[in-house]
C-alpha cells in the first residue's frame, strides 16, 4: 500500500510530561473503548462525567520516564449526561422547546449592532414563550374542554366511561356543574406545569450550575486588547441569572393559561347572568390575569445573557413572586369557578377556544419579524457559508412552532378519537363536538407539506446518484497504481455522494420552513372564515375537491395522531431500554450542546457541565505538571474541546494543542451557528492557539475541514483530505478488503499519531519536575486546583 503521508514530520520528541486528553463525540462510549485497554481507572468525575486512564497509568506523573516515549492518555466520558438514566426519555415531551432554542444561538455575526442583537433575542424569547403558552393550551384542551366541558357535559359519552361518572350531568351530583368539573380537571394542566417547573430547577443544578476556571476578564473593553470570541467569554457558560427569570416567567405564564381557560368560560356565564357581584368578580380576575401576562411579557422582553461576567445574582423578588401569585390567581380563579351556578349548561366546545387561532397567528409574525432582523444583521456582514442568509435561526424557529403544533393537535385529535368512538371529531356525529377547529385544518395540511417535500427528495436522491457515478474516474485516480475494481470503486464513491448530503440540509430546512408558514397561515384562515372542518367547509363543491379535503381531514388525522404515539412509544421504549436511549442520546448531544438562553424548559445543556469539567483538567495538570497537553476531540467532541479551550487562560493555552477530528466545526456549526464558529471566531481561536490540526475524510457526512490558511508561522489548520479506505485493494498486510470508515475510528489511520506527535513537539518544552511548591499547588490563573488525578 503506498504510505499514508502528511505536509509536516515530527522533528523528535521533546522530554517532559505529555497528556493526551481524548473527548468522545455523539453518541459516546465507553472508557476501555476510547484507552483501548479493558483496565481503566476513574480518575477525577462521578457518575455522569469523569475522566479514566488506564490502570498502569494512574499515577504515571510520578514516573517522568515514562514521558518520554509518547503522551499518557486520559479519556473523557460525558454520554451520561445526555443517555444516562431513563427519566431522559421524557426530554423527548421537551423538542419543541430544544429546537426554538437552538434558533437563538443562530443569528448572524452582528459587530457593532447591539440593538438589533438584542431585538433578535427578544423575538426568540417572545417565540419560546408562546410555545409554553401552547403546550399548556393542549393540555387544557385535552383535560377541560374535551374531558370535563364536553365529555362529562354530556350523558352519552359520561355513561360509557365510568371514570367519569361523579362529574356527569346525568349523575346530577355536587361536581356536575361546569365551573366545578373545569376547576377540578385545571389541576392536571397545573400539575404540568409545575413538573416542567421542577424538571427546571433540578436539572440546573445537577448540569449547569458549573463555573468555568477564572481565567483573565474579557478584553472588551481594555484599551490595545482584541476582544474575546464570545466562547471564550467568563460568563459564557454560566447563564444562571437569565435561566431563573425565565423560569419564572414561563412558570407564571403556564399558570395564567390554565386560569384564563376556566376563568373565561365562568366570566362569560356570569356576564349573561343576573349576578352583578359575580360579574364584577370575573372581570376583576379577567384584568388580573391580563395584567400577570403584560407582567410575564415584560419580564421576558427585559434582558438578555449576561457572558462577559459570571451573572451570580438573581432577581429576588421577581424570581421568588411571580410564580407564586400567579399560582394565588389561578386558585382564586378556581374558586370563583366553584362558585355554585345550577342553571349554567355545557355546550359546544369551551369558550375561548380561539385562543389557538391567536396562538398561531402570534407565532407566524414573530417569525416574520424575526427573519427580517436575521436578514439585516447578515446584510451587514455577509458570508457565503451562512446557511439560508442568514434566515436559519426563523427557519429553524418555525419549525419549533410547527413540532409544537403536531404534538398539541396529536394530543387533542387522540383524545378526542377516543372519546368520540366511531366517529370522527369535528363531524358532529359523535357524543362530543370535538377538538377546536384550527387543529382539524392544521392537521389537513400535513399530507399536502409531505406531498411538498417529495419533490425535492427525489431530485436529491437522483442528484446523489449522478455524483456517485461521476466521483467513480475520482476515486481510481486517488489511488494510483491501483489496479482498478469497479465494484469497489462504486462503493466508494456512493458513500462520498451521501456524505455530501448533508450539505443540502439547508435548502429543506427552509423549504419546510417556508411551506409551515404559508400552510399554516391559511389554516388559519380557513379554519375563521368557514368555522367547521375542512370536510364540511368544502361539502357541496366539486365531487374532487370535496373528496381531496376529506381525504386530507382523515390522513392529517391520523398522521397527527400518529406523530404524537410515536413520541411516545420512542419515550418508553427509551425510559426501559438503554440502548434506545443512548440512540435518543444522540439527538440531544447536538441540541442540548448550547446553554438555555430561549427556552427554561429545554433539555439541560450538558455543556455547561462539560466545558468547565475540560477547562478545570486542562488547568489543573498543566498548572501542576508543567507539562504539554494535547486535546483530542472527535465529532461532537471537537466542539467541546474547542469551547473549552476558549476558555483557558493564556497561560494554559499556549501549552495546550487542539486536535480534532471528524469535526463539524465549520461544516455544521460555522454554518448554522456563524456569529460563534463563524470565520471571525475560528480564526481567532487559530490565532490563540499555540497550534491546532484537523483532520477530515471526503467520505465523512458530519465532519469535514475547517478552512483555516496559514497565518505567520502558523501552518494551515487543515491536514488534506484523509484516504478513506486507506488501502484500495488487497495487499500482503492487508488480505481482506478494509471498510469505508466514513465518521469512525480516525485513530486507526497512521496519519493521526504522527499529527499527535507534530503538535507535542510544537508546544514549548515541559518544566523540569518537580515544579516548585507555590505552583503546584495554584492554577496558572490563581484558583485553586481541584482534586483528582
Amino acid at each position: 500500500m503506498p504510505p499514508a503521508t502528511t505536509e509536516t514530520e515530527p522533528a523528535g520528541p521533546a522530554p517532559g510530561a505529555a497528556l493526551e486528553l481524548l473527548v468522545h463525540g455523539v453518541g459516546g462510549t465507553t472508557p476501555a473503548e476510547m484507552l483501548d485497554d479493558p483496565r481503566t481507572v476513574r480518575v477525577t468525575g462521578d457518575e455522569t462525567a469523569a475522566i479514566h486512564r488506564r490502570t498502569a497509568d494512574r499515577d504515571a506523573e510520578n514516573e517522568p520516564e515514562r514521558f518520554r516515549h509518547g503522551p499518557v492518555q486520559e479519556a473523557y466520558c460525558w454520554c451520561n449526561l445526555t443517555s444516562g438514566n431513563g427519566s431522559r426519555a421524557l426530554w423527548l415531551l421537551l423538542l419543541p422547546f430544544m429546537v426554538v432554542n437552538l434558533a437563538h444561538w443562530m443569528r448572524p455575526p452582528a459587530e457593532g449592532q447591539s440593538t438589533a442583537v438584542r431585538l433578535y433575542g427578544v423575538l426568540v424569547r417572545l417565540v419560546a414563550l408562546s410555545l409554553t403558552v401552547l403546550l399548556t393550551a393542549a393540555a387544557c384542551e385535552v383535560a377541560l374542554d374535551l374531558a370535563a366541558w364536553q365529555c362529562a357535559g354530556s350523558a352519552r359519552c359520561a355513561d360509557e366511561r365510568s371514570w367519569l361518572g361523579f362529574l356527569s350531568v346525568s349523575q346530577g351530583g355536587w361536581w356536575s356543574q361546569p365551573g366545578r368539573r373545569l376547576a377540578l380537571a385545571a389541576l392536571l394542566p397545573a400539575a404540568l406545569v409545575g413538573l416542567l417547573w421542577y424538571l427546571s430547577h433540578r436539572t440546573w443544578s445537577a448540569y449547569e450550575a458549573q463555573r468555568p476556571p477564572r481565567g483573565e476578564q474579557d478584553g472588551d473593553g481594555t484599551p490595545g486588547r482584541r476582544p474575546r470570541p464570545a466562547l471564550g467569554r467568563p460568563g459564557f457558560w454560566y447563564g444562571r441569572r437569565l435561566v431563573a427569570r425565565l423560569r419564572a416567567a414561563h412558570t407564571a405564564a403556564g399558570f395564567l393559561t390554565v386560569a384564563a381557560a376556566v376563568g373565561a368560560a365562568a366570566a362569560r356565564h356570569d356576564r349573561g347572568a343576573a349576578s352583578t357581584t359575580r360579574e364584577a368578580l370575573g372581570w376583576a380576575l379577567e384584568g388580573a390575569l391580563l395584567l400577570g401576562a403584560v407582567v410575564v411579557v415584560a419580564v421576558v422582553c427585559r434582558r438578555g445573557r449576561s457572558e462577559r461576567r459570571l451573572d451570580h445574582r438573581l432577581d429576588g423578588v421577581l424570581v421568588a413572586w411571580l410564580p407564586g401569585v400567579s399560582l394565588a390567581l389561578l386558585a382564586l380563579t378556581l374558586l370563583y369557578a366553584g362558585w355554585s351556578r345550577p342553571g349554567w349548561r355545557s355546550t359546544g366546545t369551551l369558550p375561548g377556544d380561539t385562543a389557538f387561532s391567536f396562538i398561531v397567528l402570534a407565532q407566524g409574525l414573530l417569525v416574520v419579524a424575526l427573519a427580517a432582523v436575521a436578514l439585516r444583521l447578515h446584510r451587514r456582514a455577509p458570508h457565503t457559508r451562512t446557511v439560508l442568509h442568514g434566515l436559519g435561526g426563523p427557519a429553524v424557529a418555525m419549525l419549533a412552532c410547527a413540532l409544537g403544533g403536531v404534538m398539541t393537535g396529536g394530543i387533542a385529535q387522540r383524545v378526542a378519537d377516543w372519546l368520540d368512538g366511531p366517529a370522527t371529531p369535528g363531524t358532529g356525529q359523535g357524543p362530543i363536538v370535538g377538538p377546536p377547529v384550527l387543529l382539524s385544518w392544521q392537521a389537513s395540511v400535513i399530507p399536502v407539506l409531505l406531498l411538498l417535500l417529495l419533490v425535492p427528495v427525489l431530485l436529491l436522491a437522483l442528484r446523489t446518484a449522478l455524483t456517485a457515478r461521476r466521483l467513480v474516474p475520482v476515486v481510481e485516480a486517488e489511488y494510483d497504481g491501483e489496479r482498478p475494481d469497479p465494484v469497489r470503486s462504486r462503493r466508494i464513491a456512493a458513500v462520498r455522494a451521501r456524505a455530501a448530503l448533508t450539505d443540502a440540509a439547508p435548502g429543506l430546512v427552509g423549504l419546510v420552513s417556508g411551506a409551515t408558514l404559508l400552510l399554516g397561515a391559511l389554516a388559519v384562515v380557513g379554519s375563521r372564515a368557514s368555522g367547521t372542518v375542512p370536510g364540511k367547509a368544502f361539502a357541496g363543491t366539486h365531487p374532487l375537491v370535496e373528496g381531496v379535503a376529506e381525504s386530507a381531514q382523515a390522513l392529517g388525522s391520523w398522521l397527527v395522531g400518529f406523530g404524537f404515539i410515536l413520541f411516545v412509544t420512542w419515550g418508553r421504549r427509551a425510559y426501559k431500554d438503554a440502548s434506545a436511549r443512548r440512540t435518543i442520546g444522540i439527538l440531544w448531544d447536538v441540541g442540548t450542546f448550547w446553554p438555555r438562553a430561549a427556552h427554561p424548559f429545554a433539555p439541560p445543556c450538558y455543556a455547561e457541565r462539560a466545558v468547565p469539567d475540560l477547562a478545570w483538567r486542562m488547568s489543573s495538570w498543566t498548572g501542576r505538571t508543567g507539562g504539554r497537553l494535547v486535546i483530542s476531540g472527535h465529532s461532537q467532541g471537537s466542539v467541546l474541546a474547542a469551547a473549552a479551550v476558549w476558555q483557558l487562560p493564556a497561560a494554559t493555552r499556549c501549552r495546550v494543542a487542539l486536535l480534532t477530528y471528524g469535526s463539524p466545526l465549520e461544516r455544521l456549526y460555522g454554518r448554522w451557528f456563524p456569529a460563534y464558529f463563524g470565520p471571525g471566531p475560528l480564526g481567532a481561536l487559530h490565532r490563540d492557539l499555540h497550534c491546532w490540526r484537523n483532520l477530515w475524510r471526503r467520505t465523512d457526512p458530519i465532519g469535514g475541514p475547517v478552512n483555516l490558511p496559514a497565518e505567520g508561522d502558523k501552518p494551515e489548520v487543515d491536514h488534506r483530505a484523509l484516504r478513506d479506505p486507506v488501502v484500495y485493494g488487497r495487499t500482503h498486510e492487508h488480505p481482506l478488503p478494509e471498510p469505508v470508515l466514513g465518521h469512525s475510528d480516525y485513530q486507526a489511520d497512521p496519519v493521526f499519531a504522527k499529527e499527535r506527535a507534530v503538535l507535542l513537539d510544537r508546544l514549548p518544552p515541559a518544566l523540569p519536575l518537580p515544579l516548585p511548591q507555590q505552583r503546584a499547588e495554584t492554577e496558572p490563573h490563581g484558583s485553586p486546583k481541584p482534586h483528582g488525578g
